[in-house]
């Protein structure tokens, strides 16, 4: 019997981490062949290529798609999907999978799902029913209601996706492949190795050894006129805090631009002496970074999801993450450097949470690929509602 042909998309760097332990158990079963196709930010050097990554731990790609335009607006995030949709369909005709997955929310992923459902290829949609403050909520509800086969990281994401009208049968709580990363570093007792020699980055050279912090802020697409604002107030907050800082550059978003022009002409202007700048890692050593770290400032999902795991205290701001679940290590703050910095203060002194497991028990990758192997694979919706 021949295996079936997974095809996986990864539109962008942090979709990487999300999906890498499916990869690996999809690429070892028995029953199943990997076909991986990287395309979006995830090939763009700005935001932190991550075929390198991918490729040193062992995935061959089977295709690359090329499709962002400049420009980090509303506009160009449209046009992107659309140059998105034309691409990916050429390349679903040629690999000719048996199902395609699509990864959470970007808004590069609908045009994953537009172009395998109107080719009559089984989607798989990883890490619906959520909920937050932007568009990427209304991206991964539409994802939901093309998808097929949902693998979903919690109890309060399944029961939203059946409200949406789908099936129950096929919509599995799997918990988020993410965690599976973070179960396999948590318990290590010291960051095993130096940002710097291996990374690089730009800035200072901050003494980071005696504890810092990590800032991960995107733009918020439906307030991507302010970006530059938001990332100031956060920039000064931080500088003020006179603690080191990894900074991680932002998402291609709307806004992006806003963001990434505000943190060159605060480097410039201001001359921060605590903070080093990086545009991307390997999954694992960013958790680990995580894991070590009294904090994590900004917007990234990784704050209420991964560390939540983890344990390690996050100073959440404004509402890029509106709604989104959340443990007891979030404090949910304004886009004012008087809050962040007091809020970044409060969560340096409290130390460590309790491990939270409210998005998986960290077996997900394993469990999705035995699931795609066994499931009923079809393209025809039977409606519930």
């Amino acid at each position: 019997m021949p295996k079936r042909k997974i095809c996986v998309v990864v539109t962008a760097r942090p979709s990487y981490s999300r999906i890498k332990s499916a990869l690996k158990a999809i690429q070892e079963h028995p029953e199943l062949e990997l076909q991986l196709v990287i395309a979006g930010s995830a090939l763009l050097d700005r935001y932190g290529n991550a075929v390198d990554f991918i490729e040193k731990d062992g995935f061959p790609i089977a295709a690359k798609v090329f499709m962002v335009l400049e420009g980090e607006n509303p506009t160009t995030m449209a046009k992107t999907t659309g140059i998105g949709v034309l691409e990916l369909t050429n390349v679903f005709y040629n690999l000719n999978p048996d199902a395609v997955i699509t990864i959470a929310d970007r808004f590069e992923t609908i045009a994953t799902s537009i172009a395998a459902s109107y080719q009559n290829i089984p989607l798989v949609h990883l890490q619906g029913g959520e909920v937050t403050g932007s568009i990427d909520e209304k991206v991964r509800h539409a994802n939901t209601k093309l998808a097929d086969i949902h693998f979903v990281s919690s109890e309060d994401a399944r029961s939203r996706v059946i409200k949406l009208g789908e099936n129950g049968e096929k919509v599995i709580n799997t918990g988020c492949p993410s965690i599976d990363l973070v179960k396999e570093i948590a318990e290590e007792k010291e960051l095993p190795f130096d940002p710097f020699e291996k990374y690089g980055g730009v800035g200072e050279n901050i003494n980071w050894k005696s504890g810092y912090i990590v800032v991960m802020q995107h733009p918020v697409t439906t307030e991507y006129k302010d970006a530059k604002k938001h990332i100031l107030e956060t920039l000064y907050a931080i500088k003020k805090l006179d603690y080191p800082a990894f900074w991680f550059w932002p998402n291609v978003d709307a806004g992006s631009d806003g963001t990434s022009n505000g943190i060159r002409s605060f480097r410039e202007l201001e001359n921060p002496k605590n903070m080093h700048f990086f545009k991307n890692m390997e999954p694992l050593d960013f958790l680990r970074l995580l894991n070590h770290s009294k904090t994590l400032v900004g917007n990234s999902s990784v704050g209420l999801r991964e560390c939540s795991y983890l344990g390690t205290p996050v100073v959440n701001i404004g509402n890029r993450q509106n709604r989104r679940m959340r443990g007891e290590n979030v404090i949910d703050v304004a886009s004012d450097r008087g809050q962040i910095y007091y809020s970044v203060k409060q969560a340096m002194s409290g130390g460590c949470f309790p491990e939270s497991k409210i998005y998986g028990e960290g077996d997900a990758g394993v469990k999705i690929a035995q699931i795609l192997s066994k499931i009923e694979l079809s393209f025809s919706k039977t409606i519930t509602y």
